[in-house]
């Protein structure tokens, strides 16, 4: 689980708690009337945006991925290539059938690998599995950062409804209050959900989709120089350049010893 995304929510949550409490009641803050033109206003404008299809994937895809997603580091996939080809080297491809690997796309390679499948199907096939994956990471950033979009615009919109029935009813000084009340509530939940929840899940997204990107093809290429034979020290050589510069001066001296 990616605990900076768990803690960055449950603070946000307690310091809106703590400021709404400071002063006065968290019932106050409840309003039915406000939720329904945040929420029903920004998914109608979702659905007009992306296909159906397309919204019911990615809002749990981007959920998931958000909070479940390990981070690899080039560094270790670079360790962890470079274990496996001194492996493939020892005991040919076959020895890496009884080998463990954590990272499922690293895995499927390694199984491409030790069953003797060709290069190009090997290319092949986990250049389409990266793509897909990646397609799918930014179509959920996409509608997390769509609803993040739209909804301080509907938080304003339900903000400009209150203030008309506000002064639709001026007669009436006893609903000025409510009225006021839905009016500032609809623009609070319309900033609080942009920009506490969708946006910063987008964001998080987006920098999955890019750190997924380059590992995946850091691990494709890996793979193939394992399925061409090549020594531990070339496949390492050869990945560090995915590496940080600041990172490949170590790995290098590394690899020399």
């Amino acid at each position: 689980m990616d605990i900076a995304t768990g803690l960055g929510l449950l603070a946000g949550a307690v310091v809106l708690v703590t400021l709404i409490l400071m002063g006065g009641e968290l019932g106050m803050f409840l309003d039915v009337h406000a939720a329904i033109v945040i929420f029903g206003g920004a998914f109608a404008a979702t659905l007009i945006r992306f296909p159906l299809t397309s919204i019911f994937h990615g809002l749990p895809v981007g959920l998931k991925y958000a909070f479940t997603l390990r981070r690899t580091t080039q560094r270790e996939l670079v360790d962890e290539i470079a274990s496996l080809a001194e492996i493939a080297r020892k005991q040919g491809p076959i020895g890496l059938e009884r080998v463990e690997v954590d990272d499922p796309f690293l895995a499927k390679g390694v199984r491409f690998v030790a069953d003797g499948y060709d290069s190009d199907f090997i290319r092949d096939n986990l250049e389409r599995d990266r793509d897909n994956f990646i397609t799918h990471l930014d179509e959920g950033q996409k509608i997390y950062r769509a609803i993040g979009d739209c909804a301080p615009a509907f938080g304003m919109v339900g903000t400009l409804i209150g203030m008309v029935q506000m002064f639709a009813n001026m007669t009436d000084p006893s609903k000025l209050g409510p009225y006021m009340a839905v009016a500032l509530l609809a623009t609070f939940y319309g900033a609080a959900v942009a920009n506490l929840f969708c946006l910063p899940i987008a964001d998080k997204l987006q920098l999955r989709l890019h750190d997924e990107d380059i590992n995946r093809t850091l691990i494709i290429d890996g793979i193939l120089m394992i399925r061409d034979a090549k020594s531990p020290t070339l496949v390492r050589e050869m990945l560090l350049a995915y590496l940080p510069e600041k990172h490949r001066h170590g790995e290098a001296e590394l690899a020399a010893a």
